[in-house]
């Protein structure tokens, strides 16, 4: 169990680097002014020193490995302990997360040398793959302070819990796959709106579903 948790976070490390390695080997071909805010439409709206970026690439870094540490840990520092919870399923968690937060790392390096490539044509069907294999884990997740629907009913019912988290993991595979197709073809204001309202939907509909299962389960 120690090899496989210690391989893992020498492939999360590794990953995480990757944009760090990325930028040193173009910073010195970069302009001086990059791009480093982009609109709706993922074209760049604001600009700053090149300089930035080092500090930018180093903070996602540390927030990717840290992430992966926090996911990781959570039967240690939760107080329910989060019994009977599968180490291997944070860790698919804390890769997941890693894999996410890496490649928009990399993705705001790369903007920089390509101003007029627009980024939400990748973030956004990234981020829909991102929900979906967060869906395929989550009807996994036992009841915890930390991951899942955390609403006061489904930590308080196990049968909430377990129903909130099967239809959220399934509402999170579909939306994540639409989000990932759809974006891919909308313009980019369009797969904004799009993006938003697929993450409402998937979100605020399991925390409504929790309370309508609590309503249903009180005596009459």
């Amino acid at each position: 169990m120690k090899n496989n948790k210690s391989m893992m976070l020498w492939i999360v490390g590794i990953i995480s680097i990757i944009p760090i390695v990325y930028l040193a080997a173009i910073y010195p071909t970069l302009p001086k002014i990059v791009p480093t805010h982009f609109d709706m439409d993922g074209r760049p709206n604001d600009y700053s020193d090149k300089s930035t970026l080092i500090f930018l690439t180093v903070l996602f870094t540390v927030l990717s490995i840290g992430c992966y540490l926090l996911i990781t840990n959570l039967p240690k520092i939760d107080p329910k302990k989060t019994a009977g919870q599968s180490p291997e399923l944070f860790q698919k968690l804390g890769l997941t997360l890693a894999l996410l937060m890496s490649f928009i790392n990399f993705v705001i390096t790369y903007a920089a040398t390509n101003k007029s490539d627009n980024i939400t044509r990748v973030i956004f069907p990234a981020l829909g793959i991102f929900f979906a294999f967060m869906g395929k884990y989550m009807q996994d997740i036992k009841p915890n302070y930390f991951a899942g629907f955390r609403t006061p009913w489904a930590l308080e019912n196990d049968d909430n819990w377990r129903e909130t988290h099967k239809l959220a993991g399934s509402m999170w595979m579909v939306g994540g796959s639409t989000m990932t197709i759809i974006t891919v073809f909308l313009p980019g204001e369009y797969a904004f709106i799009a993006f938003m309202s697929i993450t409402a939907i998937i979100c605020i509909v399991p925390f409504a579903y929790s309370y309508l299962f609590f309503k249903k389960q009180q005596p009459k």
